[in-house]
């Protein structure tokens, strides 16, 4: 996977253990030569001077001179998350736009949220637009890739956890009771969450907003929610 930007780069490559995933360092002149003592010295040999328009034909966005070629990201099992001690998690009911999917992780990892849980099917998974997105917070939260959510919801139920889908017309999401374990499903930008995921929710709440505006940006309803759920379990 490639990760390119100089902020999830500079996170990365100060981070003894990432650093064992980069299999390639690639880079222009001028970030190599401004930014040379974050090029450890067991790394010089994966280095790789490029010109700025050969990094623009590997990244396929801004890359502000440095692009790292990293081993292919680690998600974890379901089986392994529910044996950890865990209480929040977030359930992402296909979302396709990978820069919600990265501004989420971020306020995730931000809030102190255990994990996100996604879809191996019609849901971005990890790339370079999440890693540049997230500002590399992927690598400080456990991801989990499964093929079926509702009968992922029934294990997390079966472990404790409440679940709380986001709907247009449920409860004030204000007026919840969030001090258990807690799962917060955020559904597909334009549909919601979906039927079957409606229907195996302990609660539907809802963030009511002006008449002027359909709906949320998901990422920000996710942070919403988040924040919710961390003040209200204080």
């Amino acid at each position: 996977m490639l990760v390119y930007g100089k902020n999830v780069s500079e996170r990365i490559l100060k981070d003894e253990n990432l650093c064992r995933n980069i299999k390639t360092i690639y880079t222009d002149e001028v970030f190599f030569k401004k930014n040379s003592l974050l090029f450890n010295n067991y790394l010089k040999s994966k280095i790789k001077i490029k010109r700025n328009f050969e990094l623009d034909n590997l990244a396929k966005g801004v890359h502000q001179g440095i692009i790292l070629d990293m081993e292919d990201y680690q998600y974890i099992s379901l089986d392994e998350l529910v044996q950890k001690d865990i209480d929040s998690v977030i359930i992402l009911d296909h979302i396709v736009d990978p820069h919600n999917f990265g501004a989420i992780i971020r306020t995730a990892v931000a809030a102190g949220i255990d994990a996100i849980i996604v879809p191996n099917d019609r849901q971005v998974l990890v790339n370079s637009t999440v890693a540049k997105t997230s500002v590399g917070a992927i690598y400080d939260i456990d991801i989990v890739l499964v093929t079926n959510l509702n009968n992922t919801i029934k294990k997390l139920k079966d472990n404790g956890f409440w679940i709380y889908g986001t709907v247009m017309n449920g409860e004030n999401y204000t007026n919840i009771d969030y001090s258990g374990k807690v799962c917060l499903v955020i559904g597909n930008e334009e549909k919601g969450i979906s039927k079957l995921v409606k229907e195996n929710c302990d609660y539907l709440v809802t963030i009511p907003i002006s008449s002027k505006i359909d709906s949320l940006n998901a990422s920000v309803a996710a942070g919403i929610l988040i924040y919710e759920v961390v003040r209200n379990r204080k």
